[in-house]
């Protein structure tokens, strides 16, 4: 098993997957609980309601679970949304609040899960972002998620269908940012832009704008392509097709603006 997949494109636009992976090694899968063993909090099927949508799209991809080790957390530990519930970079408990192991991994095992696969999931990211701005002389980061749309540990009442994360603005130029807002306001779905989930690590480690590289994070309610939010977690391509419909635009608009940012970051230069 390879930690990490990768589908190289010809566009400015890199699509990451940290959280679509159900690799669990045996060792693993043993020290998980049964609440743990049933894998819920994985965002179903995302590489499959973004498959087609762009065909110059890089993809990266993470095949391991996030309860072996949060592709999308930082690898020291600290804290996403300090004083607010959240799962951590080994979650301990589901997105309920439920215990997952039977046995908490210890610091040495946490460490050997991160050299093993957050670390070469990472390294390819960064591999595939470097690649995509030398040639385009920008890479604009996707980072796709999803969610189901009720869960009062995380969030009060029902998630919007499309939440932006830009890390308050801070991840992207200000024009993608617009961009993608614009997109989902004009969709009869909902959407909120910097609300609950504002950005993830991915997110606000890879977003330098002012080094051409720009990051979004786009988490997806359940209910926008899963026919149900609970098991078998299934995917609903009738449902799916009005979401598919507001990512292609989102993505379109992107890819079009991503020369311009390429010629005024070369005008300006990095870390302007």
């Amino acid at each position: 098993m390879t930690p990490v997949e990768i589908t190289r494109g010809v566009g400015p636009i890199v699509l990451g997957m940290p959280h679509t992976g159900t690799f669990v090694p045996p060792e693993v899968m043993e020290m998980l609980n049964d609440t743990g063993r049933e894998l819920a909090n994985t965002d179903w099927h995302v590489d499959q309601l973004y498959d087609g949508l762009l065909a110059d799209a890089t993809v990266v991809r993470a095949t391991f679970h996030r309860y072996v080790i949060d592709a999308n957390r930082d690898p020291s530990g600290a804290s996403l949304y300090p004083g607010q519930n959240t799962t951590g970079l080994v979650p301990l408990t589901d997105f309920d609040g439920a215990p997952l192991w039977q046995t908490e991994p210890d610091a040495a095992e946490i460490e050997r899960r991160r050299l093993a696969y957050h670390a070469p999931y990472h390294a390819a990211l960064q591999a595939e972002l470097e690649r995509v701005r030398a040639k385009h002389g920008v890479a604009i980061l996707w980072d796709c998620h999803s969610i189901r749309s009720v869960i009062p540990y995380l969030f009060d009442g029902t998630l919007p269908d499309f939440n932006i994360g830009t890390n308050n603005g801070e991840t992207c130029a200000p024009v993608l940012e617009e961009a993608v807002a614009k997109v989902c306001a004009e969709a009869p779905q909902t959407s909120v832009l910097n609300g609950r989930f504002r950005g993830g690590w991915t997110t606000r480690h890879y977003g330098q704008p002012a080094n051409g590289l720009h990051a979004i994070q786009m988490e997806m309610a359940y209910t926008t392509y899963l026919a149900a939010e609970e098991p078998p977690w299934t995917y609903d391509p009738t449902r799916a097709a009005p979401a598919r419909a507001v990512l292609a635009d989102a993505l379109t608009a992107l890819e079009s603006l991503a020369p311009t940012l390429a010629q005024t970051h070369s005008q300006e230069g990095p870390n302007a």
